[in-house]
Order: C-alpha cells, then sequence, then structure tokens
C-alpha cells in the first residue's frame, strides 16, 4: 500500500477557492499535498481524525507590520495560534529592507522596530536573515517607499529629485530580482506625504516587467478619500500594475455612513483595472500618534510612548485630564508614541469586510506593549464572529478571503488552495467554536478553536500550543492570477 508522511482522514475541506466544502482524505509528504480523495488508501507515520473539523488552506495574513518580529521573534504565536502560516511585510510603504538608515528613524519606520533593528540595507541580506531564523511562518515581503525614499534623501518633507528617484529605483529593481512582492506606499505618513504622484509612478514602472503589485496606505482615508482612491488607481492604470488598497475604511465620524460610495467607485474602476483591497474586522485603527488625528470625540487609546511609557493603554481623555492640558497638547507631551483610534463606523467596516474585492489582513503591531487585538484575533473573529455568528459572508468565502484570493493576487505561487502539489500550509479548525479571545482590555490572547496548524508539513501549532518546530520559508514572488 502507498505511504505518506502525514493522512487527515474525514475532513470538511474547504479548499480556499471559495467552493463549497467537501468530506475529503488530504495527505501529505515531504512538505506537499500528495493525494486528495474521498478514502485515501494509504499508510502514514501520522494519522489525524479530523471528523467534525474543517480543514483549509493555511490563513494568508495580506497586511502585517512583522518585518523584524520574524527574525528577532521567530515563534510567531500571535499568527501561528490563529492559523496563519504566510503573512506578507513591508506594508504602508515601510520595510525592514533595503534601509540604510541615514539620520533619525522617521515615522512611521518606529512601528517595526528601533534603529538599532534596521540592519537590512540590500533585500538580498533580508532573505538571507529569514533563512537563518526559519521563523514559524512564510514570509512573503514588498519594498515600502518611505523605506527607499530615507536611503536617498537627506529630509523627507519633501519631493524627490530625479536622481533621488534613479537610486530608488535602482534598489527597488533589485529587489524585485530577489523575489520581493512589489512595492507599497505610506503616503498618508508625513514622511511620505510630499511625494508627488509622478514619483510614485516612477517606481511603479518598475513593476509590470516584473509581475508584481502595488499596495498603498493612501494620501488620505478620511474627507479626501475618494481623491485619493483616484490618485492610485491612476497609478495603476498608468503602470499597468494591480492595485491594492491598504485597510480601507472610512476613517473620521465626518466620513461614517461613505462605505457605499466609497464601495461604489472601486467597483466602477475595477470594470477595467486590477483593483482589491484589505480590511481588518474591527471598527478601530492603529498606529503611531498622530496629532492630525487628536479629536476630543474619538475615543484614543496610547499603546505606548517614548518620554512616558507608564501611560500605555490609557485613554487619551484621561491622560488630559490628569494633566489638565487638552487632549492635542497631550498628544504632543506624549509623542513619539503609538495609538488605537476608535473612529471607524462598525457598519461601514461590515460593509467592507463583505465586499468581494477585499482580503483579510490583521494590520497587526507586534512591538506595541499594548496592542491592538488584531494582532492576535483577526482570523478566528471573521470566522467566529462575522461568518458563523452573524452571517456576514459565508464560510466558504470567508476562508478564500484568507487564502486562495490573496495567494492568487500577490503571487504566491503553490500556497492558498488544498491541490495536489501545493505546498502542505494548513490549518484544521472546529467551526462551531472557532472565535477570538483577544480585547482591547486585554489584547494578547489566543483565540479559540484552532486543532493544529501545518506550514509546509510540519505540525507548528495544536490544540496544546505552539510545537516548537519552525518551518517557515521566504516566498519569492511568482505569477499573479489576479481575481476580480
Amino acid at each position: 500500500m502507498p505511504s505518506c508522511d502525514i493522512l487527515i482522514r474525514n475532513a470538511s475541506v474547504l479548499d480556499g477557492s471559495g467552493d463549497s466544502a467537501e468530506m475529503l482524505d488530504v495527505a501529505l509528504s515531504e512538505g506537499r499535498i500528495c493525494a486528495i480523495g474521498p478514502t485515501l488508501q494509504l499508510t502514514a507515520e501520522t494519522d489525524v481524525d479530523a471528523e467534525g473539523l474543517v480543514l483549509a488552506p493555511g490563513f494568508i495574513d495580506v497586511h502585517t507590520h512583522d518585518d523584524i518580529c520574524v527574525v528577532r521573534k521567530p515563534a510567531m504565536l500571535a499568527k501561528l495560534s490563529q492559523g496563519v502560516t504566510t503573512v506578507i511585510v513591508g506594508n504602508c510603504g515601510i520595510s525592514a529592507a533595503p534601509v540604510e538608515l541615514c539620520g533619525d528613524l522617521a515615522d512611521p519606520m518606529n512601528l517595526l522596530g528601533a534603529a538599532e533593528d534596521f540592519v537590512y540595507p540590500t533585500f538580498s541580506s533580508y532573505v538571507s536573515a529569514l533563512s537563518e531564523a526559519r521563523p514559524a511562518v512564510n514570509v512573503g515581503a514588498l519594498v515600502g517607499h518611505t523605506s527607499l525614499r530615507n536611503n536617498h534623501m537627506d529630509r523627507l518633507d519633501r519631493a524627490a529629485t530625479d536622481a533621488e528617484i534613479g537610486r530608488m529605483r535602482g534598489q527597488l529593481s533589485e529587489a524585485l530580482d530577489g523575489g520581493a512582492l512589489g512595492l507599497s506606499t505610506g503616503l498618508a505618513y508625513l514622511s511620505a506625504n510630499s511625494a508627488t504622484t509622478e514619483e510614485v509612478l516612477a517606481l511603479a514602472e518598475s513593476l509590470a516587467s516584473a509581475g508584481a503589485v502595488y499596495t498603498t496606505h493612501m494620501r488620505n482615508e478620511s474627507d479626501a478619500i475618494l481623491d485619493a482612491m483616484d490618485e492610485a488607481f491612476t497609478i495603476g492604470r498608468l503602470s499597468r500594475v494591480p492595485v491594492i488598497v491598504s485597510h480601507l475604511k472610512c476613517a473620521g465620524i465626518a466620513n461614517w455612513g461613505r462605505s457605499g460610495e466609497v464601495l461604489g467607485a472601486l467597483n466602477a474602476v475595477r470594470l477595467g483595472q486590477r483593483i482589491g483591497c484589505d480590511c481588518y474586522p474591527y471598527a478601530a485603527g492603529s498606529s503611531t500618534l498622530d496629532l492630525r488625528q487628536v479629536d476630543e470625540r474619538v475615543e484614543i487609546t496610547i499603546t505606548w510612548s517614548t518620554p512616558h511609557s507608564e501611560v500605555a493603554g490609557r485613554a487619551l481623555a484621561e491622560i488630559a485630564r490628569d494633566w489638565g492640558i487638552n487632549q492635542l497638547d497631550a498628544a504632543r507631551r506624549l509623542q513619539p508614541a503609538g495609538a488605537i483610534y476608535h473612529s471607524i463606523s462598525e457598519e461601514d467596516m461590515r460593509r467592507i469586510l463583505a465586499h468581494p474585492a477585499t482580503m483579510i489582513g490583521s494590520d497587526g503591531l507586534p512591538n506595541d506593549p499594548r496592542p491592538h487585538p488584531r494582532l492576535w484575533g483577526t482570523f478566528p473573529r471573521v470566522l467566529g464572529r462575522y461568518s458563523r455568528e452573524e452571517r456576514l459572508i459565508t464560510l466558504a468565502d470567508a476562508v478564500h478571503k484568507m487564502t486562495g484570493m490573496p495567494a492568487q493576487r500577490f503571487g504566491l505561487a503553490g500556497r492558498g488552495l488544498i491541490r495536489e502539489g501545493y505546498c502542505a500550509d494548513l490549518v484544521l479548525f472546529d467551526a462551531e467554536k472557532i472565535i477570538d479571545t483577544a480585547t482591547y482590555a486585554d489584547p494578547i490572547r489566543q483565540a479559540e478553536g484552532i486543532a493544529a496548524v501545518w506550514v509546509n508539513g510540519v505540525l507548528s501549532y495544536n490544540s496544546e500550543g505552539a510545537t516548537g518546530t519552525r518551518a517557515g520559508q521566504f516566498v519569492s514572488r511568482g505569477k499573479t492570477n489576479w481575481i476580480q
């Protein structure tokens, strides 16, 4: 009788395509899926009875800031415990590589780590560090526009010159040759806000021949969001590359209820362009503390502060009241700092989450001492709360948004689907019990309902916790297969 390494029997298989579940056996050998069928006649070194459980491709977190974490803290429990087997780093214009710091660490690069953590002057040096660290999850990497600006400009509050853009293009091309997935921008941040559309377009033009993608934390996510979307889509159209809008939202109380308008604009452009987005399943965002976002009508929680570390986890309003000053002055005193902004409408978030163009991304910040609960809870929250409990999306669609769709859009070849010959990145979970447990008050908590996680065929997490065996790999860019 033929043999395999691992045989998962009697699983309700959601293969990542969006199709309904089938009762199947799935066999793994040498890190890949070697057979799939209703009743496989195989012997196995390890036999897993999955009766009553769902088997899906490992979840792909398309929007992370794990760039340095995957090297310095490679256990990656926050992601493994959710069923995530692949993270995409380098989002919002900030990447760990290629970086050569020319001065102070620019905001928001400080979200990734301290100045001494940026030790990867070339993309290839970062890939080598990943290989040596062997993180518990796979890693695909974007190149950050702000990181490139940092490397070649004396200051970031201006547009780049033609010569500086030329040097940035050179580094971007080198990274694309090394397997980078594409370019990301963070145009809302002051470190990139002065960049012109032409500057970004000059870089994005390098992506088309490589088959790479353009992702963007747009220039504006509030009042001028439609203008910002138009800029992003124009860059994609003129450079002939797919565009992924990062953490699409309608930020600020004045913009609550605009999701229909925003998604209408997205739909109109999707008729002729490859356009998508990602979303996290929470009505609050998190980033560095930005004075432009301080609004006394919005609840703001401080996650960290360099001069006042003792206030982590406290509301800005409380801190201001204790200090006898207004919130804006308190925010100035706390900087540099991080914050959670409860500035999103739940209804808008739900509408964006359910849209067929939307993938799931946590946007978690692993360096925050009191992080947003999305770091630990994003994927089980979608499956448990929004699919099972609220029936916002079907379970098959939810899994598709986390697996097949991102793998095809980002060019993660051989991943994201349960197919023979594909990498054995798999998650086994209880669809009736899976749920997030992380909260704003207690954010570092593992989800419930994850039975097992295999990364490249290696059991890396089970109901007892992480196994301690790390099998993640650097995932080089393959061919994108865009799904609208």
